[in-house]
């Protein structure tokens, strides 16, 4: 069985009931497999032992980490998801597996791919951990968040289900943290209101009741998610990619590269910073719109554990029409950006040499990839670790993140006072300048070269801190599969 790129990775469909538990795969996003089963199953079908007797199936012949899977009293936990935290334990320590590995929903995975669709404000959201504050950084449109005046910037303050009972953000975070303030939010469906006070960027202070309801997941914003910028005579061409996760992506990508292959753009920024991952298919495509001239040539590689070596896989560049050959990137990304997002800026390195930087701040650093393993009858998809994609040159350790193996880095804060695609935004100023030739300080811990330190000799490891605020994605306890592509997002 040759084994295909998709979703996160990919969907091999596993029963139980089939003979010594084999399966199928296939080259395209999932979209079968999940709903509610008819009859409704028994309960002891689809009881925690059932569940964890598939679990186990699917570690013990797929996991990437053999010797570092764990061995659980079953008693010991009450579902699913702490059994299978449980069991790569060891591998979660050793810095390989951050929760990669868990369970989810078949059918709601398969209708966020498919449907590219949510519920809820349309905002995704950001806390400054020291001093408890709670930010919009991005709006989608068409949402109601964006409608009531939410947008990059926005300081949520307080949260109710009235004006009568409104809590202050500072008040949540002090008695439950993240999870509190996510709680406040409310759940993500249609049709729910929350009053929100909110302050925007330029100081005006609102209090409305804003209702929930379905937006587009649009992975390149109407807005924002093509720039053309001018630096002096040069053209460069800003990208920004909310997500991999929903297939029009790679749709949407071809019309982008349209646009930058008629106006002859070859220097490129792209953004990033929030972009979580999603379909590796997705990934694939954005590496051959980067790929004029390289048809054929090694883009990435996937490997299995040893004793699955012959499912292991080799993507080449493909063809499109609409495929330009960069002469220089800069990939903006925060510890937001991973997966399929670090994919593609790996997979560049052998192709752009000193011609590539990571500008912002480090990634996540997620060199491994899912298969997602279905018990269609309890919709049940686990999604366990399976392979880690290296690019041409057979590189992929960067369990730290890229700024570790990227050649040239730029530290920059994320300015959400500023509209992404702004050209006097702090991140996309410091790729301008890297682009552009001009100096930049580097990424905390980041190898130093020629290019982005005046007078560094050998690569080297170097610490420098600047003065920006710590902010990160608020992230319920248990996220939607949703929020776990696109962190942050309600």
């Amino acid at each position: 069985m040759h084994v295909g790129r998709t979703a996160l990775s990919l969907v091999l469909a596993f029963q139980l009931a089939a003979c010594g538990g084999g399966g199928t795969s296939s080259s395209a996003p999932p979209t079968g497999g999940g709903g509610t089963p008819t009859p409704t199953p028994t309960s002891s079908a689809c009881s925690l032992s059932a569940q964890q007797d598939f679990a186990d199936q699917v570690l013990n012949e797929w996991y990437l980490f053999p010797d570092q899977l764990a061995t659980v009293s079953r008693s010991s936990v009450s579902n699913l998801d702490d059994y299978l935290d449980a069991r790569v334990a060891p591998a979660r320590a050793a810095n390989r597996d951050r929760f990669f590995t868990f369970a989810t929903s078949i059918a709601e995975e398969n209708a966020l791919i498919n449907s590219g669709s949510s519920a809820g404000f349309g905002v995704r959201l950001s806390y400054d951990t020291m001093n408890r504050r709670l930010f919009v950084v991005e709006a989608y449109e068409g949402a109601a968040g964006l409608a009531a005046g939410l947008d990059r910037g926005t300081e949520i303050t307080a949260i109710g289900t009235t004006s009568a009972n409104l809590q202050s953000v500072s008040s949540l975070f002090a008695s439950g943290g993240g999870q509190a303030v996510a709680d406040a939010l409310g759940a993500s469906t249609a049709g729910l209101s929350r009053v929100l006070r909110f302050v925007q960027p330029g100081g005006a202070t609102f209090e409305r009741t804003i209702t929930k309801t379905d937006f587009a997941l649009d992975p390149v914003s109407d807005r924002y998610g093509i720039v053309i910028l001018n630096d002096g005579a040069r053209k460069i061409g800003y990208i920004n990619l909310r997500t991999f996760i929903i297939a029009d992506a790679a749709t949407q990508l071809r019309t982008v590269f349209g646009q930058l292959s008629a106006q002859g753009v070859t220097e490129l920024i792209i953004d990033l910073r929030y972009n979580g991952g999603g379909l590796v298919s997705v990934g694939d495509t954005f590496g051959d719109l980067m790929g004029k001239g390289r048809v054929g040539q090694v883009w990435s590689r996937e490997v299995l554990r040893a004793s699955k070596a012959a499912e292991n896989s080799t993507q080449l560049f493909r063809s499109e029409a609409n495929a330009i050959a960069p002469t220089k990137v800069a990939f903006i990304t925060t510890g937001s950006s991973a997966s399929a997002s670090e994919l593609v800026i790996n997979s560049m390195l052998p192709y752009l040499g000193n011609n590539i930087a990571l500008v912002g701040s480090n990634s996540f650093g997620k060199p491994v990839g899912q298969f997602g393993f279905d018990l269609a009858a309890c919709d049940l998809r686990v999604r366990a670790v399976a392979f880690q994609t290296v690019n041409a040159n057979n590189q992929g350790e960067y369990y730290t993140g890229l700024a570790s193996v990227v050649p040239n880095t730029c530290r920059a804060g994320d300015d959400i006072s500023r509209p992404l695609g702004d050209p006097r935004e702090a991140s996309i100023a410091a790729a301008l300048d890297f682009l552009a030739g001009r100096a930049c300080t580097p990424i905390a811990g980041a190898r130093v070269s020629t290019a982005n330190a005046a007078g560094a000799n050998d690569p080297q490891s170097v610490s420098v801190e600047l003065d920006l605020p710590e902010r990160e994605p608020l992230q319920p306890a248990k996220p939607l599969p949703v929020q776990r592509e696109l962190p942050g997002l309600f």
